[in-house]
């Protein structure tokens, strides 16, 4: 017997998952499980997956749907997994409470770099995985250098061609066969969903659509220039003619923003509806067919691009790329892709790449050079001769300084940041400054 555990957080992830069922690329099995699991900071007060408008219509795909955070309470999916020696009694408790028997489990989960994905594929040792993208971080490279023991079990990476022609640089260094999901597919359980999902209250056809993304919860932005940011949305979108609006919220988001907003909307003398239906926004595609959708990164901007041959425009992806910290932040990568092949919301300037596929592999390689040193040639050329001065602007200097690529430091000065002894007299000027502020 083969039991296959499918492992979502999202509904976006789920529907790539039904979808990834409907085109064969998931084989039959004895039983098909989709284990859920609620990632909210505070799950207790926030919807669960299975909960979700439109879910039904997805369930069935699978034979039966588990709860991850109902196996492991009181612990948070987000933060917990278990110690090594613990391992072999958690697979016994699994087994017995999801009914496993002897069964030979299979798995296909999103996120193989954090938790949950790493406590179960670390108990079930052994069992063979399949990774699973349900947003733009596929086109990254992988977060950590993950074990051997499990980078090597990943069979294959199943994703949505949101970038055409772009391939994913997530486990490369494992050489992980990559595998589209069809877009067709895709979409056609989107339609599902947005069936099954209660109409949206708006009254408009046609409207400008803006997506909230509350970056400020991931300490990316501050609160208050998060709000500044959906009011350029509004105001950018207004600039453009269009006179009714929409707003998406993200789920968790204050409900400050929202009035700030129809307070500018007012001022601006437009129309404005707020939606706070947890739905997902290929929903609103579906039934809306927005005349203009506005972001920031979103990887629903590159859905509705890539799906539904929808205008889009981002705004505030200069701001986000000097913000995300550290460099390697998996987020660099969406920004990027946003920031270079969307149309800025004001002025609809587009700042397409000559090769996209050498842009990504260069910043792989600037993000994670240990894990992808076979990219240094393709670096070295792309910054030698083929970044446009647009582009250059995406490496720091010192990062570049660092690795010795070109648009670094030059000569003798490339080396100051690895002289032992100026990091030491570096570190003592730091200590002396902190304790003259005190």
């Amino acid at each position: 017997m083969t039991t296959q555990i499918l492992c979502a957080s999202t509904l976006y992830g789920a529907a790539t998952l039904a979808a990834a069922v409907d085109a064969g690329l998931i084989r039959p099995a004895d039983r098909r499980i989709l284990l859920i699991s609620n990632n909210a900071a505070v799950p207790e007060v926030a919807p669960a997956l299975d909960a979700m408008p439109g879910f039904e219509a997805l369930r069935g795909r699978f034979d039966e749907v588990r709860s991850w955070n109902a196996a492991i309470e009181p612990f948070h999916p987000s933060g917990w997994s278990p110690r090594t020696a613990d391992l072999p009694l958690w697979e016994r408790h699994l087994r017995r409470l999801w009914e496993l028997g002897d069964d030979d489990v299979e798995f296909a989960v999103e996120s193989i770099q954090v938790d949950p994905a790493l406590a179960l594929t670390g108990i079930f040792v052994g069992a063979p995985v399949d990774v699973y993208a349900d947003g733009l971080m596929s086109y990254g490279p992988t977060r950590i250098k993950l074990d051997p023991l499990l980078g090597t079990r990943v069979r294959r990476l199943l994703h949505l061609d949101l970038v055409p022609g772009l391939k994913p640089l997530l486990l490369t260094e494992f050489d992980v066969e990559a595998k589209i999901v069809p877009g067709d597919s895709f979409r056609r359980v989107l339609g599902e969903v947005g069936t099954a999902s209660p109409p949206p209250d708006c009254p408009y056809r046609s409207p400008a659509l803006l997506l909230g993304q509350y970056l400020s919860s991931l300490n990316i932005l501050t609160a208050e220039e998060e709000e500044e940011l959906h009011l350029r949305m509004l105001r950018g979108a207004v600039g453009r003619g269009h006179r009714q609006i929409v707003f998406k919220p993200h789920p968790t988001a204050p409900a400050r923003w929202s009035r700030l907003l129809e307070s500018e909307a007012g001022r601006l003398g437009v129309e404005l509806t707020v939606l706070d239906a947890p739905v997902l926004a290929e929903t609103l595609y579906e039934r809306l067919r927005p005349a203009l959708v506005v972001g920031c990164f979103s990887t629903a901007l590159f859905t509705a691009r890539a799906f539904y041959g929808l205008d889009t425009a981002r705004t505030g992806t200069g701001t986000l790329l000097e913000r995300l910290t550290p460099y390697r932040n998996s987020n660099r990568v969406p920004a990027v892709l946003a920031h270079t092949l969307l149309p800025e919301l004001e002025t609809g300037r587009i700042r397409t790449p000559g090769d996209p596929g050498r842009l990504v592999a260069t910043l792989g390689f600037t993000m994670q050079p240990r894990i992808h040193p076979c990219l240094r040639p393709t670096a070295t050329a792309y910054l030698a001769d083929g970044a446009t001065p647009d582009e250059r602007q995406l490496f720091p200097r010192r990062t570049l300084t660092v690795l010795g690529l070109p648009g670094g430091l030059p000569g003798r000065l490339a080396s100051l940041p690895r002289n032992p002894a100026l990091r030491r007299v570096a570190r003592r000027a730091r200590r002396l400054g902190r304790t003259v502020l005190r």
